[in-house]
């Protein structure tokens, strides 16, 4: 089965947002890649969540995106990656050493690709001798329905219908994604959008 094959580390700024996180969970859950994070990565995007509802002017934005967090962990009992501190060592050449721990759980729980949005913090030149490669989330969501779009869109359409305030058409959420910088994906979905 390719899910037995292929696991994807999913950064914390992939996670943030809503529909990024949506999308990816929802390929993961329909078994297109094994989906990994870390705690550290989880307190991020819980971090991340709660500034992005603070933002919005949500009272209840800690408790919004804690409860956000709960039910990824739920969702994805096995994606936690932990121990990963020894494969630390092997990341003192990133650009940013706050991204040290992205790389250590990837090469911890033998990732293919980091699905990340900050591509600049994860050179090829440094993860390619690792037979590591970083991704943009619209890239890799991009390809990932381009493996079997019949599937795909299937697993996106139920995430579509999934949403309940406001209900979604096909073509409101491909605009979504677009005003999400998601444009690879909408060029992948649009073919499709009658089934969407």
């Amino acid at each position: 089965m390719f899910a037995n094959r292929f696991t994807a580390l999913i950064d914390a700024c992939c996670l943030a947002g809503t529909l990024k996180r949506n999308l990816l969970l929802t390929l993961a859950e329909a078994e297109f890649f094994r989906l990994r994070w870390s705690r550290t990565i989880l307190d991020e995007t819980e971090a991340a969540i709660r500034r992005i509802l603070e933002d919005r002017g949500a009272d209840d934005a800690a408790e919004r995106a804690s409860r956000a967090r709960k039910f990824m962990e739920e969702a994805f009992e096995e994606a936690d990656v932990g121990d990963y501190e020894s494969m630390l060592c092997a990341c003192d050449a990133l650009p940013d050493p706050n991204d040290a721990h992205v790389l250590a759980a990837a090469l911890k729980t033998q990732a293919a690709i980091i699905v990340t949005d900050n591509l600049k913090d994860f050179p090829p030149a440094i993860l390619g001798p690792l037979n590591l490669e970083a991704r943009s989330a619209d890239d890799f969501i991009a390809d990932t329905v381009a493996l079997d779009p019949g599937r795909a869109v299937a697993a996106v359409r139920a995430m579509r219908e999934r949403f309940k305030r406001p209900e979604k058409t096909a073509e409101a959420l491909l605009l979504d994604m677009e005003a999400e910088g998601l444009t690879e994906t909408v060029d992948v979905l649009r073919p499709h959008v009658a089934s969407l």
